[in-house]
């Protein structure tokens, strides 16, 4: 009886209506989202004169290559994608590297000073150096004109610090017990243990990592003042601001097509990240939900 009551609630009229605006709600917050991507893309693959021309289209009237081959065919353009791919590469795994190695300590709570420690961290979290003594501290430090300065700043984000101490304070103690008393000192522990059984946090927070610094142009603006080290947002900002055209002739003497190229290079800045997403999202409600439980 319970059974068919479920069934009938379920198959309700009112179940039904509420399903489809459900259904019609998610339809048009994919379409506002999917739309401009569609278009970019469809600009990309266009032609000066047809992006002059019409306002709005998801599917080019003629079908060129043009702007990816000068794109590619231009040193500017393929040294920022090298950059910023080895940029990210490396500062993705320094930032987890430390911010698991904080984060386990801090999540020992026979810690001495944990307790101040994770209130500095906290305060970090509402309060900031700000811009300009960020600055003087990178300049003071010699990292203006490196790469470092892209990813030492930040290399610490507080707040994925504090879920991933929450989630190393989840994990069972009974294990790391039972690996002390076979032999296994703290680092033994946290890598024979903690971290086989972290792979789902990791990569979660591997991604956010990533995309923060993949995103980032405000770094690279603050502290690269050579041309010839910008990251691929940097050209994109080049070149999607009022002056794109002044700002780009500096760095390559030859015609460019400006409209196809913003389009272009926007897909380039945006596809690594769509293509690594879809292969980590199931790590991303494991690992923030379960980091995010307290005792």
């Amino acid at each position: 009886m319970s059974a068919k009551k479920s069934v009938g609630h379920h198959t309700s009229v009112g179940s039904r209506v509420f399903d489809a605006l459900n259904i019609m709600l998610l339809v048009g917050l994919a379409l506002v989202t999917v739309l401009p991507l569609l278009y970019v893309l469809a600009g990309s693959f266009a032609t000066e004169s047809e992006i002059a021309s019409r306002p709005f289209f998801l599917w080019p009237e003629k079908f060129v290559t043009s702007t990816y081959e000068y794109i590619f065919a231009t040193d500017t353009f393929v040294r920022a994608l090298i950059t910023t791919i080895v940029v990210t590469a490396v500062g993705a795994l320094v930032q987890v590297i430390l911010t698991l190695t904080m984060a386990y300590p801090l999540a020992k709570r026979y810690l001495p000073g944990r307790t101040l420690v994770l209130n500095l961290v906290i305060f970090t979290l509402v309060f900031s150096g700000g811009m300009i003594p960020t600055y003087l501290v990178v300049r003071d430090l010699g990292l203006l004109n490196s790469y470092w300065a892209l990813i030492l700043p930040l290399a610490i984000n507080p707040f994925y610090l504090i879920i991933v101490k929450s989630f190393f304070q989840e994990l069972p103690q009974a294990l790391e017990e039972a690996a002390r008393i076979d032999g296994c000192n703290e680092m033994g522990v946290f890598f024979k243990i903690v971290l086989p059984l972290s792979k789902p946090i990791i990569a979660t927070f591997s991604l956010f990592y990533a995309v923060g610094i993949w995103n980032d142009y405000m770094s690279p603006l603050l502290y690269i003042d050579d041309n010839s080290k910008w990251t691929l947002q940097v050209i994109v900002r080049q070149l999607t601001s009022a002056n794109a055209e002044n700002a780009l002739a500096s760095l390559d003497s030859v015609f460019f097509p400006v409209e196809g190229l913003k389009f272009a290079v926007v897909v380039i800045a945006t596809l690594p990240i769509l293509f690594f997403y879809p292969f980590l999202q199931k790590h991303f409600a494991k690992g923030v939900l379960i980091g995010s439980v307290k005792e």
